[in-house]
């Protein structure tokens, strides 16, 4: 294997030096060669019918379309296109449905002060995560390289903007989703061996990290494993929440509906409390955009990536407001805003001797979930490095499993030290405040190409006011919680976003790089037995 390996290294040097690129796969020219393949970002083989289209990666010239079937002897080694209509939709709908339903309608209630408000701002969520996902349906069918908001950014705004977001999601965003996950799963597992006491959180945190190296080799060892998991799980968690669902609808031919009958009883919640309301919603739903981050691999992206979403997002939305009608026939709000587990509670109160299945949910729900971020995230690496944004070898795959397995394994060591140091209420507020600065410029980004690249080829296409409302939604939802409670977390925040360019002016923009990072990338990769995609395939 090592023989072979260094065989890879002289055809990518070779090939480097034939198409004027460096020896880090990174592109320095879009020059193709006369077979077809090429050094350069998101390189190609020779295989299949050419289709050309203009390159979107704001690096101009000419490229092959990614719709193909996958690598063969020759062919540059790259992701295959291995997710379907039903793992899209399993991706999203396993993504978004992870603890958020299970946790979130307490601290949604603590914030609203009323059970109608609440249920709204569920729906409101929904509808804004749908709105949101449609936007985004026509940026992936104009681009269908990975990587979403990166890639989009590069289109719209430049490469300084897209080193941004790659800088704040690699580095915070993607992996405190991750470790926001873990750690709901591993409470949930480690309370069903402890019963009078909370468990020791030395214990739970052991717990989260053997999940992240469990869905670390999951995604690492194949990608076909990596979707079977998340399909088995997103129908096991279906199946819990059809037994929420069944448990409520009984509660309620009982007649038990005398919390839904006072739903609006209660307090206003003033201008910064509805959109810190809005982060604990958005908080449940967040995942809608996972499927843009591996559009490379989608199958067909131009009809499966809208229809995964047309299909996903609504059935979430759906089960939703299901569980939470659910949850008030069989509790009261303050039952629900003291319970620090309210599918738990529920579960005692309808299920009995069963109670047992609803903590058994959670876990195959939060497992399922953080399975999907670590799937995506390892994705944003992967594009981002190829554009040398990120450290080089993060842009590399394995030589035979054709796995971004650097990119997961850097995600994961992140997510794991976030483990150790961090809290889930701290991680949470951090995440929903930044994620939704960079959506506001995901829809900035759409509305800008429409006057920047009106006869760009956009197989989906949404009306505009679509971007617009949702750019005014994620501004309120930035700037109202600064006006009505300033927190010094936003500024931290702020300042982290723009240090990145501390990084990007001498790293990417000047193009420097210490000389030891070549001798660190050699050995990982053969510690790794990882390649570029501008490498030449010799493995079957």
């Amino acid at each position: 294997m090592r023989d072979k390996i260094s065989q890879l290294f002289c055809l990518q040097k070779n090939a480097c030096k034939n198409n004027s690129t460096d020896c880090r796969g990174q592109n320095v020219s879009s020059k193709v060669t006369s077979n077809g393949s090429a050094c350069a970002n998101g390189s190609f083989g020779a295989e299949g019918p050419e289709t050309t289209e203009t390159d979107s990666s704001g690096t101009g010239g000419v490229r092959k379309s990614l719709e193909r079937n996958g690598s063969a002897t020759n062919d540059a080694i790259h992701l295959q296109r291995r997710v379907g209509l039903f793992s899209g939709v399993a991706l999203i709908v396993g993504t978004m449905i992870g603890s958020g339903i299970f946790v979130s309608p307490s601290g949604l209630l603590v914030r609203t002060g009323s059970v109608g408000v609440s249920f709204i701002i569920w729906l409101a969520c929904g509808l804004l995560s749908l709105l949101g996902a449609l936007a985004y349906a026509e940026l992936g069918t104009m681009n269908t390289s990975s990587g979403a908001e990166w890639a989009y950014f590069m289109d719209a705004f430049g490469p300084a903007p897209a080193f941004l977001f790659s800088w704040v999601s690699t580095l915070v965003l993607k992996p405190s989703q991750m470790a926001i996950i873990c750690l709901s799963f591993a409470q949930y597992a480690v309370e069903a061996f402890v019963s009078e006491c909370d468990p020791p959180m030395s214990v739970v945190k052991m717990v989260a990290l053997l999940a992240i190296v469990m869905i670390l080799f999951v995604n690492c060892y194949s990608v076909n494993l990596g979707m079977a998991v998340q399909n088995i799980f997103t129908a096991a968690k279906l199946v819990s929440v059809i037994i929420v669902i069944c448990g409520g609808a009984w509660k309620l031919i009982q007649g038990n509906t005398q919390h839904l009958s006072s739903a609006f009883n209660g307090s206003t919640p003033t201008f910064g409390a509805i959109a810190t309301a809005f982060y604990t919603g958005l908080w449940a739903y967040d995942g809608w955009n996972n499927l843009n981050y591996v559009t490379e691999e989608i199958k067909n992206p131009s009809k499966n990536l809208p229809r995964s979403i047309i299909i996903g997002i609504p059935l979430v939305t759906l089960c939703y407001t299901l569980i939470n009608i659910s949850y008030l026939a069989a509790m009261s709000p303050t039952e629900m805003i003291e319970s620090e587990a309210v599918a738990v509670t529920f579960g005692n109160r309808i299920l009995g001797v069963m109670a047992w299945l609803m903590p058994l949910s959670v876990t195959i729900s939060t497992f399922g979930s953080a399975n999907g971020t670590l799937f995506a995230a390892g994705r944003l690496c992967f594009a981002a490095s190829r554009e040398g944004h990120l450290l080089d070898i993060l842009s590399y795959v394995h030589v035979r499993r054709l796995t971004p397995a650097p990119g997961l394994i850097f995600h994961s060591l992140i997510a794991a030290a976030m483990v150790l140091y961090g809290t889930i209420d701290s991680l949470i507020d951090f995440f929903s405040f930044t994620a939704w600065i960079f959506y506001g410029g995901s829809m900035l980004a759409l509305i800008v190409m429409r006057y920047t690249k009106p006869n760009y080829p956009r197989p989906y296409k949404v009306p505009i006011i679509i971007p617009i409302v949702v750019l005014v939604i994620s501004l309120y939802l930035v700037v109202a919680p600064i006006i009505d409670t300033p927190r010094i977390e936003y500024l931290y925040a702020c300042l982290f976003i723009l240090a990145g360019l501390i990084f990007y002016i001498p790293f990417v923009k000047m193009g420097m790089t210490p000389r030891f990072m070549n001798k660190v990338t050699l050995f990982l990769q053969l510690l790794l037995e990882v390649v570029p995609t501008s490498s030449m395939a010799m493995f079957e």
